[in-house]
């Protein structure tokens, strides 16, 4: 069970000055387990300030964050990351680049537990980080030893997937995660994203600004204007919606 509820949900930014800015307007949200919802916005509508709401890294001016009916909305990053990962735009964050991508993947195993300043038991992991990475794509089974810092940006990418889900979390967050990649790269990892949340049944927010992905992918879709969800649909309802449709909802 993996049931995410956002209750009315409200964020202002530096209050009190003349920038002052209301981003998220009145927000309710409810995702069931297993859903994975394609988030789409212009830029400015709220996409990431929504995702930094859930993932604790930002607290919001009013409402609540529910993870299966847990009460978060107190909660630190640090201790939300027991349960909920992230990938984000950038292949340079979520990754150690002085660490070898094993260390990496030791680490990830470690997500919401406490760890000593050193890390142990690597040998007996290796077997098990060469399965996991001989079925991703960039040839990242061979470069188990290498420092992260030295790796191509989509094999960064591909890293920082893989340990945002090595250890199954209740919800996985992926802000933009192919952005930054060549289209070809883009791709492959978001095939495999799709493998994955469907093979582990995850509960997933996906953020693209690309029409085709958000249609293609995932069993829902949310539109985000001015901090509002102007569109949520699934089943046949998002079944029948087509890109001139979707683009419709980004029109002045």
């Amino acid at each position: 069970m993996s049931k995410l509820e956002l209750k009315n949900i409200n964020t202002t930014v530096n209050v009190g000055t003349n920038e002052e800015k209301r981003i998220l307007k009145d927000i309710n949200l409810t995702l069931d387990d297993g859903d994975f919802v394609t988030l789409l916005g212009t830029n400015g509508a709220g996409k990431s300030t929504l995702l930094n709401i859930i993932n604790g890294s930002l607290k919001p001016t009013s409402g609540e964050v529910l993870l299966d009916d847990e009460n978060l909305t107190n909660e630190s990053e640090v201790k939300r990351a027991k349960y909920i990962a992230q990938v984000f735009q950038d292949p340079k964050m979520g990754t150690a680049p002085r660490m070898t991508v094993a260390e990496n993947l030791l680490l990830a195993t470690k997500r919401g537990q406490r760890r000593g300043l050193r890390l142990r038991k690597l040998d007996k992991h290796m077997p098990e980080f060469s399965r996991e990475t001989s079925q991703l794509p960039n040839g990242l089974n061979e470069r188990l030893n290498t420092f992260v810092g030295n790796l191509s940006g989509g094999q960064r990418q591909t890293l920082s997937f893989l340990m945002a889900t090595i250890k199954r979390p209740k919800l996985l967050l992926l802000d933009e995660h192919t952005a930054a990649l060549d289209p070809n790269t883009s791709r492959s990892l978001l095939e495999l994203t799709d493998d994955v949340v469907k093979k582990q049944k995850l509960t997933c927010i996906m953020i693209t600004h690309q029409l085709a992905d958000a249609l293609k992918y995932g069993n829902r879709t949310i539109i985000l204007n001015s901090g509002q969800i102007i569109l949520d649909v699934k089943g046949k309802e998002r079944d029948k919606l087509s890109e001139d449709d979707i683009l419709q909802y980004f029109a002045d």
